[in-house]
């Protein structure tokens, strides 16, 4: 039996984010360079909150990739499963903040590292010391990326590890709508945990109704805890044990919390899907109560709101601290 020393690997997009940083001398746009990627956003609040954690995923050996993997190490995510690619570029992403800290992307991903992770380099040894082992849809764009998230679910589930899938929808990135939805049901049909926005639930079921969706995603999947976000208006959590007859399950909805000055929502959803996470391997993933769900959801929903106060994500995730303090100032 492998010692499981890592409480969670992710693998994914580990890319830079272009952020608008004001105007130079000559009105020219500045843009601050940000490290980024959502699975690398959600196990830098996990290292915050005092776990051990890996990526799985690809850079380019150029100044960006390094830059990437230098971060990685200075907030404590480990790093032996970062392949830095001879022939490959770094992707790059540039984002557009809207008025209200909401966001537009434009990518520069053909041929980027991260899509070009096969199988051959993840390593399956890493996995087998993996209590969660999380994964989203933008591995699964484009091959050989696509089979090696396939590889490394396989791996992790036959080392016994929790799946936990964020589906984060990125639409310009997909060649059409029609595959994107034929993977995120795939990446569905795996995991054990699943962290959605409610535009992405309602894309997979044609629900607009949060409960309606769940529903008909349960119908599908045998996905014990669901939790759906919905940007300002806060969150829900469902859990369904084995003797759950109505496809909800234990539920819990929370608002969001109205202290906040938001600037750049980047990270919200993987800082919340990772306080989820915190939640499980600190008290298990059994014994659920509706009590525990509110907590869950005031916790994650508190980490969620202090992220979006500051550019980027990765780099600027809150301490544990810091998110009480804010519970304890109250919605």
């Amino acid at each position: 039996m492998h010692a499981k020393n890592i409480d969670v690997t992710a693998l994914g997009e580990l890319l830079i984010d272009f952020t608008p940083s004001g105007l130079s001398e000559q009105g020219n746009r500045l843009m601050e360079v940000n490290p980024g990627g959502a699975p690398a956003n959600l196990l830098s609040m996990l290292t915050k909150l005092g776990h051990s954690t890996s990526f799985i995923g690809k850079v380019g050996d150029d100044m960006f990739g390094r830059l990437l993997k230098d971060v990685l190490n200075d907030v404590g995510i480990g790093t032996e499963n970062l392949i830095v690619s001879k022939t490959d570029n770094t992707t790059l992403a540039f984002v557009h903040i809207k008025d209200d800290g909401d966001r537009d992307f434009s990518f520069y991903r053909k041929n980027g590292a991260d899509v070009r992770l096969s199988s051959g380099e993840v390593n399956a040894e890493l996995l087998s010391r993996t209590r969660i082992f999380h994964y989203g849809s933008l591995s699964m764009t484009a091959e050989p990326a696509a089979s090696a998230t396939e590889y490394a679910l396989s791996c992790a589930k036959n080392y016994g590890a929790l799946c936990s899938f964020d589906p984060n929808l990125r639409v310009p990135l997909w060649d059409n709508l029609a595959h994107a939805k034929e993977r995120i049901k795939y990446g569905l049909s795996q995991c054990d945990i699943l962290k959605i926005a409610e535009e992405e639930l309602e894309f997979i079921t044609g629900c607009t109704d949060i409960q309606e969706g769940v529903r008909s995603l349960r119908s599908s999947y045998n996905i014990p805890l669901i939790g759906v976000t919905c940007g300002k208006k806060g969150a829900s959590l469902f859990y369904a044990g084995k003797d759950c007859t109505d496809g909800l399950g234990l539920h819990e909805s929370l608002p969001t919390f109205k202290k906040v000055k938001t600037i750049d929502t980047t990270g919200a959803g993987d800082t919340f899907g990772a306080c989820i996470l915190h939640d499980i391997l600190v008290h298990g993933f059994t014994d659920f109560t509706k009590e525990r769900l509110h907590s869950m959801l005031l916790f994650a929903n508190a980490a969620a709101s202090l992220v979006t106060e500051k550019k980027g994500a990765l780099r600027v995730m809150p301490g544990e601290k810091e998110i009480r303090g804010l519970i304890a100032q109250g919605l």
